[in-house]
């Protein structure tokens, strides 16, 4: 699992059936800042995952990859391989808190 930032949406009209209904959202992962460790950094990639939870642009979410994205009940049948699993309230690392939803303004670390 790792944390990402929601930066945008994929709209495909033409698709699996299987994907038909599904919100598909582009997220940028974050990592702790090697440097400092009291803040989260972009890792520069960015990862298409299926959205279970009303996620929108610019939130911090919980993303899980590979096989494991295909164990909610929501996505048991999908061809996918991110999907989001969690809405992020707070970062604490080591009694510090990194990230926090009320005092977010725009990307962490940027």
């Amino acid at each position: 699992m790792f944390v990402a930032q929601v930066t945008g949406s994929i709209v495909a009209t033409q698709k699996t059936a299987a994907m038909t209904g599904h919100k598909m959202l582009v997220v940028e992962p974050y990592r702790l800042d090697e440097k400092t460790r009291d803040r989260l950094v972009s890792t520069g990639r960015t990862f298409i995952a299926v959205d279970t939870l009303g996620a929108g642009e610019g939130q911090f979410v919980l993303v899980t990859q590979g096989s494991s994205a295909r164990l909610t009940p929501e996505t048991k049948s999908l061809p996918i391989d991110a999907v989001i699993i969690g809405l992020v309230d707070t970062v604490r690392i080591e009694g510090k808190e990194v990230f926090s939803l009320g005092q977010a303004s725009g990307p962490v670390g940027k």
